[in-house]
């Protein structure tokens, strides 16, 4: 009597060749990886949201800006904030002390929240290139794995000089999970990857938005 083949996970694992063991292992430490991105990206994003949303409320409230700023203090925690913040401590800096405004006032607040912005941008997006690299690349890598393994299955069929099924197909078996294990990692890294983006362009375009408004406001203080 034949005895079963286990065709569990771990037992198609476990009978793999060092080989694609190790392109298994690298699968799934990078879909943890993967993982652990977008986790962390999806809360950071969700505050992001609500900061910018809380933050708006308090610039349109009518409250003076000076009094906002010092509520707010030089260093604030959140990105609007931070980027608000830049602007009037460069419109404070540009007062002379006859209470005149040195030249280029509106141009250099400008240039202060833009550097702002670009500080956000990046922070924001920190993370997504892992993310686009693991959908691009695991594929290819479970791919490799799978020639791999289907080539040492075909080596053992020669050794054995049997084509029988059962020495078949647990070889095949063991080399197609490696393909399988480089799609889970890729699909929630390629799906994650465009809606964080998308994500993060709103975030910046809204701060941009802002930052011209806000921009306005001050030019018009310093044309009268």
């Amino acid at each position: 009597m034949e005895t079963a083949i286990d065709f569990s996970m771990w037992a198609l694992f476990a009978r793999a060749t060092l080989t694609v063991k190790l392109v298994m292992i690298m699968l799934i430490v990078a879909s943890f990886w993967g993982w652990s991105v977008i986790i962390q990206k999806l809360i950071a994003f969700r505050a992001a949201r609500a900061e910018a949303k809380q933050f708006d409320r308090a610039f349109w409230s009518g409250e003076p800006l000076d009094v906002l700023f010092e509520e707010m203090g030089p260093e604030p925690s959140g990105r609007a904030e931070r980027i608000f913040a830049a602007g009037m401590m460069e419109w404070r800096r540009s007062h002379r002390q006859d209470g005149g405004m040195i030249a280029n006032t509106s141009s250099r607040i400008d240039r202060s929240m833009d550097v702002a912005i670009a500080k956000e941008a990046e922070e924001l997006q920190k993370g997504l290139p892992i993310l686009a690299t693991i959908g691009s690349t695991a594929p290819f890598v479970g791919l490799f794995g799978t020639v791999m393994g289907i080539m040492n299955a075909f080596i053992e069929i020669a050794e054995q000089q049997n084509t029988n099924l059962a020495v078949v197909a647990p070889g095949i078996a063991e080399a197609l999970l490696a393909t399988g294990l480089g799609l889970l990692a890729a699909i929630p890294a390629v799906i994650f990857y465009n809606k964080l983006s998308a994500d993060s362009d709103r975030l910046i375009a809204g701060y941009e938005a802002f930052a011209d408004e806000f921009g306005t406001i001050l030019s018009r203080q310093v044309d009268s």
